[in-house]
């Protein structure tokens, strides 16, 4: 009887946890319409409750004040990219189809993922730290983890001998995102992410091997 006890306690709480992870992203994901929708300046707790259909002091409960949620939806965003694009590359054996997968992956996301960027965009550019600084100027410790992984693949390709070796990592990721990052700028009919994609890796490959 007590073992059994035990057994429904632990499912009750893995039950409560799931359900508050679930209530806790179902806010997260309102407060990304809710930044698409009036900009990082003019959000509000009321506003995200408002696109969540719940109430202003449930948000409170998960989160400590807007801050918090920024902070939680930023989270929230990089791990989402991250995963998928990391998800794309594991699957590859060779530095040049890893390198390629990337690009692949990236632009792709970019493209499905729309509103999570323009989040993204708003919180990093107006977000402040604890003493003021904006998000995109703050120094951090830890290397972004995008960068972390394209800047292994370049590394890596070197040290195979699979790219050459006329070329420095580090700038060529710094190039690399920035014409990812650039074609968030170019959403629209006339614009083909396939052409896009294709050109940026074919210059890219001339430039590794």
């Amino acid at each position: 009887m007590h073992i059994q006890f035990i057994e429904r306690q632990v499912l009750m709480e893995n039950k409560q946890s799931f359900i508050a992870e679930a209530r806790r992203e179902q806010m997260i994901q309102a407060c990304i319409d809710a930044l698409n929708e009036y900009g990082y300046t003019n959000v509000s707790l009321t506003k995200v409750a408002q696109k969540a259909k719940v109430s202003t002091g449930l948000i409170s409960y998960h989160f400590s004040g807007k801050m918090d949620l920024m902070n939680q939806t930023l989270l929230y965003l990089l791990n989402k990219k991250l995963d998928f694009i990391s998800g794309k590359v594991v699957q590859e054996q060779t530095s040049i189809s890893q390198l390629k997968a990337y690009i692949e992956a990236s632009l792709a996301y970019q493209v499905a993922n729309y509103k999570n960027n323009i989040a993204l965009i708003e919180i990093v550019f107006n977000a402040k730290d604890e003493e003021g600084v904006p998000y995109y100027r703050a120094v951090h410790d830890e290397e972004d983890q995008l960068n972390a992984l394209l800047k292994d693949i370049l590394f890596e390709g070197q040290k195979r001998k699979e790219f050459s070796d006329g070329f420095d990592p580090e700038m060529l990721c710094i190039l690399i995102q920035g014409a990812i990052e650039e074609s968030m700028l170019y959403q629209n009919k006339s614009f083909s992410y396939e052409k896009y994609k294709d050109e940026l890796i074919r210059m890219i490959t001339k430039i590794v091997m």
